[in-house]
């Protein structure tokens, strides 16, 4: 049996309607899942970035790279390495909070480097950006306390260095 990983490709894209739709039309015919999915403009409007997070084994892979790099509007794509990578997700929370728990909760907030971005009577909701992994292990933290609701965004990465830059065309 072939091993599963998890696995980041970086794509840059030209900012057309329609190309988010391919790109996740490419995964969908294959039958594979993407765990994650982040896009957003660059620096310059007229391209995106697209960050995928698949898990899957070294033949999917490879796979997801040709097939991304023949699609009608991508630029460049590259397979991230873990061990040359900075990748960081972003997490919206919102917690049950009566009066006495607020400030444990601020404090468990402040502990993961997050910020309280909202407050009332019975909630906060804070803001934490860190390693997919942290991430887990504060929603973990806060379970017991009650979270009312979640909203997490997919991983965002970039290759340490300049050699294997995801850059737009100037």
């Amino acid at each position: 049996m072939e091993q599963r990983e998890k696995f980041t490709v970086g794509v840059m894209v030209n900012n057309h309607f329609g190309v988010l739709n391919r790109v996740a039309g490419l995964f969908a015919k294959r039958g594979y899942n993407i765990d994650s999915l982040a896009v957003g403009e660059t620096e310059n409007r007229s391209y995106s970035r697209i960050t995928i997070v698949c898990t899957g084994s070294d033949y999917m892979r490879e796979q997801v790279v040709r097939q991304l790099e023949k699609l009608q509007d991508v630029i460049q794509v590259i397979l991230f390495d873990d061990e040359a990578t900075v990748s960081v997700e972003h997490l919206l929370i919102k917690l049950s909070a009566t009066g006495e728990k607020k400030a444990s909760l601020t404090e468990l907030v402040n502990r993961y480097g997050g910020k309280v971005m909202d407050f009332g009577a019975d909630f906060i909701t804070a803001e934490i950006t860190a390693a997919s992994e942290r991430i887990d292990k504060f929603i973990e933290a806060a379970r017991p306390v009650g979270i009312l609701e979640t909203c997490r965004s997919g991983a965002l990465a970039m290759s340490h260095g300049t050699e294997r830059a995801l850059r737009a065309p100037v």
